[in-house]
């Protein structure tokens, strides 16, 4: 097995408000909408999709039932502290929650952390150090 991801799907409860937060609010756009899920526009990466959380989770064999933090972390580097701002205030504007506000990181970058209305954590970061960023933008 590669090194890759073919396509991350999120599994949501409330699909309308999912779609509103990323098209309305953070401005993505939507490649196709086939009703029990829809895939957004990827720009040459890893497209992101979502899926009705109950659904996903019976498609996959696992339980509905999920709480707390389940590990996962979507992360998002751009090529300025001031885009760090940016992001973050368009997420909160849009009904993210901030989980740590954009400052200084203990490695040396910028960054800070925000949960979409269905609770999944985006982490915005930002580093001078190196020439080998993964940037989204």
């Amino acid at each position: 097995m590669k090194a890759h991801v073919s396509s991350i799907l999120l599994g949501v409860r409330d699909m309308d408000q999912a779609k509103r937060f990323y098209t309305e609010g953070l401005g993505w756009k939507i490649k196709n909408d086939y009703g029990v899920s829809v895939f957004f526009e990827s720009d040459g990466a890893s497209p992101v999709g979502f899926y009705g959380r109950d659904g996903l989770a019976d498609m996959v064999g696992t339980s509905r039932d999920g709480s707390g933090f389940g590990g996962l972390v979507l992360t998002y580097v751009v090529r300025s502290e001031a885009r760090v701002d940016e992001i973050m205030a368009e997420a909160e504007k849009a009904g993210a929650t901030i989980l740590k506000a954009a400052g200084a990181l203990p490695w040396g970058g910028y960054g800070g952390t925000f949960a979409d209305p269905e609770g999944y954590i985006w982490s915005l970061g930002y580093s001078a150090q190196g020439q080998d960023q993964p940037y989204a933008e």
